[in-house]
């Protein structure tokens, strides 16, 4: 997990946190925030700092808060959070297979409720203030939409995180809430998807989209949702995927 603070022509002067950054679609967005911002003269506009925690584990959300709270600064203008981390689980298994109530516990306990439980500490660390936008982006899925067959895990947790950020943007109507779906995305995730899913039409879809490719790079699809946030014209609260983009 790393949050940065970069000086940006569009975005403005932004604390921006970004969950599950150390690989993937999350480094791909930490890099090309990074890469997109300018400098004051006489002072570097670009600090980055690694906060490592399991957001699985009940203290790591307040320990990302605090971090954030040490390196906010009054000049800056815009909170931007977006909630990358996430896990497949275990999807060699159909949905009458999971009688363990630990493992499922534990599962929605790092995709959902330390989702919610973080974005509520920024929420209430940074509450609304004149100059200050706030923004929320919930890193979905086709997923969250449509059943894949043996996905019950990572469809369940998808779906209810799109919901929870509705609510959250009838809540607060000032703040800017997405769900970015980011497509097939060329990642550890997609392997383990591709050679471990139960359900053998599911598992095809995924060879079939990697040999035709239909598998898209991670800063293909990062663009994507900058050109979102830059443009800042998404209804509070959509879901939107890669190729409505």
């Amino acid at each position: 997990m790393s949050f940065s603070e970069p000086i940006r022509a569009d975005l403005g002067r932004v604390l921006c946190v970004i969950t599950g950054a150390s690989k993937g679609f999350g480094r791909a967005v930490a890099r090309q925030l990074s890469r997109a911002g300018r400098f004051r003269v006489g002072r570097a506009g670009l600090l980055v700092e690694c906060v490592v925690a399991d957001l699985g584990e009940l203290e790591a959300p307040g320990s990302v808060v605090r971090a954030c709270q040490q390196v906010f600064t009054d000049d800056m203008d815009h909170i931007l959070l977006i909630n990358n981390a996430a896990s497949l689980g275990d999807v060699s298994r159909y949905a009458r297979s999971f009688t363990n109530r630990d493992d499922v516990d534990s599962y929605l306990s790092f995709n959902v409720s330390s989702c919610l439980c973080l974005t509520a500490g920024i929420l209430q660390a940074f509450p609304q203030r004149p100059g200050v936008k706030r923004t929320v982006v919930n890193i979905s899925s086709l997923c969250a939409q449509q059943p894949f067959s043996s996905w019950v895990l990572y469809c369940t947790s998808k779906a209810a995180r799109d919901m929870m950020f509705r609510v959250l943007a009838a809540e607060e109507p000032e703040l800017r809430v997405l769900s970015y779906a980011p497509g097939p995305l060329d990642t550890d995730m997609f392997s383990t998807a591709k050679s471990t899913t139960a359900d053998p039409s599911i598992r095809k879809s995924f060879s079939d989209m990697s040999t035709q490719g239909q598998v898209l790079t991670c800063e293909e699809s990062c663009s994507k949702l900058m050109k979102l946030l830059m443009e800042d014209t998404y209804p509070s609260g959509a879901h939107i995927d890669f190729y409505d983009v």
